[in-house]
């Protein structure tokens, strides 16, 4: 983000497709007047006009600055609003806010990468990032879970994901259906893999309780506190440290997060709730 940019101000952007993932996320992609620069894992706050603004991380590449996605769940007023959007609508765009994964610390290590549901969302744009990137990690492994074969986002990524050489893919569903011939069980039954795990990387995204046994699961399988990695983006709203909402301990997860390691906010109470 520019050191003279003013956070206050919202970029105006252009609905340019709503894509439909599940029945409960919407895919919005809009064209900002102005480029915009993110890094993964920082976030926007989107503002819908005369109704109000929420935060998001973006779910496109962070490379494509004149576009970007965010994928949505409707789980209250403000998103409800942004799923009835279509093309050619107007809303405003703040940020990028926040902190993102260092990924330069991460070059020649094995990296373990955990998704739950809408967690998908912002490690979506991870993985654009760590695909273009490809060659500067020693290994990447993706393990992602969801409730049902339905509410699996970016289905028809994920099956070219699966093709990709430099990636090992698995996704788990907690209960299948007559089509589904993957795994079925939760995802932290799928995230032993052949890494070394106490000088690799995780990272873990999705809903809090399934963040909360995904890291009781990595800690037990042999990785260091400082090298989980977790968004905790839950009950952001202003974005920028002044509401206190978003209060972990001492830290913000708007202003000095969300993206924290696990060993940074494991001494503090309530961090699952």
């Amino acid at each position: 983000m520019q050191k003279d940019k003013n956070i206050y101000r919202s970029i105006e952007a252009k609905v340019v497709a709503v894509i439909s993932e599940t029945p409960t996320i919407k895919t919005i992609r809009f064209i900002p007047r102005e480029p915009i620069t993110f890094k993964t894992g920082q976030f926007i706050e989107l503002t819908i006009p005369g109704m109000g603004e929420a935060p998001f991380t973006p779910s496109s590449k962070p490379s494509v600055k004149d576009m970007m996605e965010v994928s949505v769940m409707k789980v209250g007023k403000v998103t409800e609003e942004i799923h009835k959007l279509k093309k050619g609508d107007i809303v405003g765009v703040r940020g990028p806010l926040g902190k993102g994964y260092p990924l330069d610390e991460f070059k020649d290590k094995e990296i373990l990468v955990v998704g739950g549901g809408c967690g998908f969302a912002p490690l979506r744009s991870l993985m654009y990032e760590f695909f273009e990137r490809s060659g500067q990690f020693k290994k990447i492994f993706f393990r992602g879970g969801c409730k049902t074969p339905r509410e699996l986002v970016y289905r028809d990524e994920t099956q070219e994901w699966a093709k990709r050489k430099d990636l090992d893919f698995k996704i788990t569903v907690d209960k299948g259906d007559d089509k589904w011939k993957g795994h079925v069980g939760l995802v932290t039954a799928i995230l032993d893999v052949d890494m070394d795990y106490k000088n690799g990387i995780a990272i873990v995204c999705g809903p809090p309780i399934m963040m909360k046994f995904a890291t009781m699961k990595l800690l037990t399988m042999g990785f260091e506190e400082e090298n989980i990695y977790l968004s905790m983006e839950k009950n952001m709203s202003c974005g920028i440290g002044k509401c206190g909402h978003c209060r972990i301990g001492i830290y913000y997860a708007c202003k000095d997060g969300p993206v924290f390691t696990y060993g940074q906010i494991k001494n503090f109470p309530e961090i699952w709730d």
